[in-house]
């Protein structure tokens, strides 16, 4: 059977290389009647381009076909045209296989197409290498079609097939051309995911990973290298990276597949090629995504590194193969296939052949037959040691045996610990969501302490928490049946370290009163972090251990079920400790970091509530919008250093003096605001004079900077006095600050 399926893979082989017969859609080539053009066009005032409007105009030159003009010398703008012929069709459109890089098309000097985008100077970024399909008016035999090009590509123009053909008949070409690299895409995905598969559950990983990478770059490289591929999505620039990510990667998996297929004669260049093929693929693909070079431009180098790669593979695979068995001659000789395909491909696509659809699916499909071929006979030898290995095993089952019911009583010993740890572990679980409801770290700690009594099951216990900082811990919990006679000696209460970098401490090593150890021998803490003190201890739990054989308890097991606690411990501590940075960062999200002040979250905020109660009480509200006056150029002249201290200083003023009901808010940049509860117009008016002469009188401090001179001008705005809406308060302050810049700054000025 074996024989069998390699002699049929080498005739399948000997099919594809006698050539592919492709189908082709009925369609006028436009193959004669080209000329070339370099430099771009002006444009009219209507944004026509002069040359198409102007066909005698000189500096036409006649070429065969649009691609690639002589005498280039650099340059990236070229103009082609040609004259459409008669012909019959019902929903016409020019189809294009490629040009390089973007287009702009033109007919009667109206442009009917475009893809890319052309600045002011008529060059362009890569967008893609799709296919083209441009629509044609009814009346366009004769006339002459202008395409607008630039490319800073080694090619310039069009490229491929140039074609004009009804719409469906396109489509369906496109389908017809596609199908065959589809199928063997979807085959290529089929065998990756098998692949993939037994690399799971198989012993030869590496030999699975390698088909799997192979298989998957070979078939994305074919879904995305297809026409077909835009009518699933048009998105070109994406198919590109596609196919340069799996093109790039082929190589790479071509050489881990020959070195596992021939790990006993594998030359030693084949590690250095692949991990070269991986720094380009890593290199040339990053530096495209991160936007310093043109995907376009990483083509012609890898092109080049994979023809020389190939070249060096080939001659140091091939110098083996008197060496090497029958299947290895099988991949060496599809691999050569493939490679051969590769090479023609690259030709083509760098005109150094005539252009044409090379087979490389084909290619593609020979490799992965040879491979899952040779894969199936090795699966079958390994079966057929697994089931020799199966026969001797069976007669150890009853030796096993024996000893699995010896293990029997064990297990369900540790059947019942881990249920009890299960228990724990939903316990857990549910309070960790609880404590990340919580609103403060007080709060999570006594819901931590309340819950103790299921955490720590099946032990008696007491627990102590420090529900502040700088306090004491008290007792928060007791459960079970703890002695009477166990109390927590005041010693032990006073061994655990204040808040302060803790490095751990053992409660149970110091004596009681009557000068022996206390009988709680487990000890639990909760350490928490403190942002300004380091670590302190926020909880204690004291259990009273396990009772010792003989007993109903003999089941746990001491280390194991206090490791589980402990972790248990861990766990919530690290839930609490996010609690309180919660707390934390919530308190700085209202505080302006420069000033000291509130900041404009708080502000508005505050104005929301502020305006509800004063619209409530019926009770005015007043609010000054203070700008510091020419502040750019105080930063400009003295640095921002300087700018910084005058914004401290121009706050410390503003703190100092208003009323201990009113509010002082940094709303950004230079500009604050002060929010009046219960001020009328004229205490408001009188409060940001005084503002504004506290500021004016500023002078620099022994080290800072100049601060005489510095002024502000203040928009003041109260309700019912200078507004009768109180949602409008604000604009009606700031529309009062501008009306104070615009009376010559350093004043006050009311709505």
């Amino acid at each position: 059977m074996c024989q069998s399926l390699l002699r049929t893979l080498w005739f399948v082989i000997g099919v594809m290389i006698a050539g592919p017969v492709f189908a082709q859609p009925s369609a006028l080539d436009l193959q004669e009647g080209w000329q070339y053009r370099w430099g771009d066009s002006p444009f009219n005032a209507q944004g026509q381009p002069l040359w198409a409007l102007e066909p005698e105009a000189g500096e036409w030159h006649d070429i065969g076909f649009p691609s690639n003009p002589p005498d280039r010398r650099g340059r990236s703008n070229v103009w082609y045209r040609v004259t459409l012929p008669e012909g019959s069709w019902h929903d016409p459109v020019l189809y294009i296989y490629s040009v390089d890089l973007i287009v702009e098309v033109y007919l009667s000097g109206e442009r009917i197409y475009r893809y890319g985008t052309f600045d002011e100077h008529g060059q362009g970024q890569f967008e893609g290498w799709p296919w083209h399909a441009i629509d044609l008016p009814p009346d366009f035999t004769g006339k002459s079609l202008y395409f607008r090009i630039f490319s800073n590509y080694t090619d310039i123009g069009l490229w491929g097939e140039v074609q004009i053909l009804d719409r469906q008949g396109l489509y369906m070409g496109i389908l017809s051309q596609s199908i065959e690299s589809l199928a063997v895409a979807a085959f290529s995905g089929l065998i990756a995911l098998l692949a993939v598969a037994f690399a799971l559950v198989q012993a030869e990983r590496r030999s699975f990973a390698s088909v799997a990478l192979f298989s998957f770059s070979i078939g994305v490289m074919l879904v995305a290298e297809s026409q077909a591929s835009l009518l699933i999505v048009h998105a070109p620039l994406f198919w590109d990276y596609l196919a340069a990510g799996a093109y790039f990667t082929v190589p790479v998996a071509i050489a881990l597949l020959l070195a596992q297929w021939l790990s006993n004669t594998r030359p030693k260049v084949i590690g250095w090629i692949w991990k070269l093929h991986l720094v380009y693929l890593v290199g040339a693909l990053g530096m495209a995504l991160l936007g310093l070079v043109d995907l376009s431009s990483t083509f012609p180098p890898f092109d080049a590194l994979l023809a020389v790669t190939t070249v060096i593979l080939f001659v140091s695979v091939l110098r083996r193969w008197r060496t090497v068995n029958v299947e290895q001659r099988l991949i060496i000789a599809c691999y050569a296939l493939l490679a051969g395909l590769l090479l023609l491909d690259m030709a083509v696509a760098h005109s150094l052949l005539p252009w044409g659809r090379v087979p490389v699916n084909h290619g593609a499909l020979v490799f992965s037959l040879a491979i899952v071929a040779i894969s199936l006979l090795h699966y079958r030898r390994t079966q057929q040691a697994i089931h020799l290995l199966n026969h001797s095993l069976e007669r150890k089952v009853g030796e096993r045996t024996r000893k699995l019911e010896q293990l029997a009583q064990r297990e369900r010993v540790r059947a019942h610990q881990l249920a009890v740890d299960n228990e724990r572990a939903r316990y857990l679980s549910d309070l960790v969501v609880e404590l990340q409801n919580c609103h403060s770290l007080k709060e999570g700690i006594t819901l931590w302490a309340g819950r103790l009594v299921e955490l720590c099951q099946p032990l008696s216990g007491r627990a102590y928490a420090r529900l502040e900082q700088q306090g004491g811990l008290m007792l928060m919990a007791e459960w079970g049946s703890p002695s009477a006679e166990r109390p927590l000696p005041k010693d032990i209460l006073d061994s655990i370290p204040p808040p302060s970098l803790y490095v751990g401490t053992t409660l149970h090593s110091e004596l009681d009163a009557d000068g022996a150890a206390p009988e709680y021998p487990w000890c639990l803490q909760l350490s928490l972090p403190s942002q300004s003190q380091g670590r302190f201890v926020a909880g204690v739990v004291l259990l009273e251990s396990p009772q010792g054989e003989g007993s109903g308890d003999a089941e746990f097991h001491s280390l194991p079920l206090f490791l589980s606690l402990q972790q248990t411990m861990e766990k919530i501590a690290i839930t609490l400790a996010s609690l309180a940075l919660r707390e934390e960062l919530e308190r700085l999200s209202y505080e302006d970091a420069l000033t000291g002040l509130k900041n404009r979250r708080y502000f508005e905020e505050l104005l929301r509530h502020e305006v509800a109660s004063a619209r409530r009480s019926e009770l005015p509200l007043s609010l000054l919008i203070i700008d510091i006056d020419f502040f750019k150029r105080f930063n400009d002249d003295f640095g921002h250093p300087a700018g910084d201290a005058a914004l401290r200083a121009v706050a410390d003023v503003l703190k100092s003096e208003v009323r201990d009901s009113d509010v002082v808010c940094r709303l950004g940049g230079e500009e604050f605001a002060v929010l009046m509860p219960g001020a009328a117009s004229h205490p408001a008016l009188d409060r940001a004079e005084l503002l504004r002469r506290g500021v004016s009188d500023l002078q620099a401090g022994p080290d800072g900077p100049e601060l005489q001179g510095l002024t502000i001008s203040v928009g003041v705005a109260s309700w019912p006095d200078t507004t009768r809406d109180i949602d409008q308060l604000f604009l009606v302050a700031d529309q009062a600050l501008y009306q104070a810049k615009q009376n010559g700054r350093n004043c006050v000025s009311a709505a």
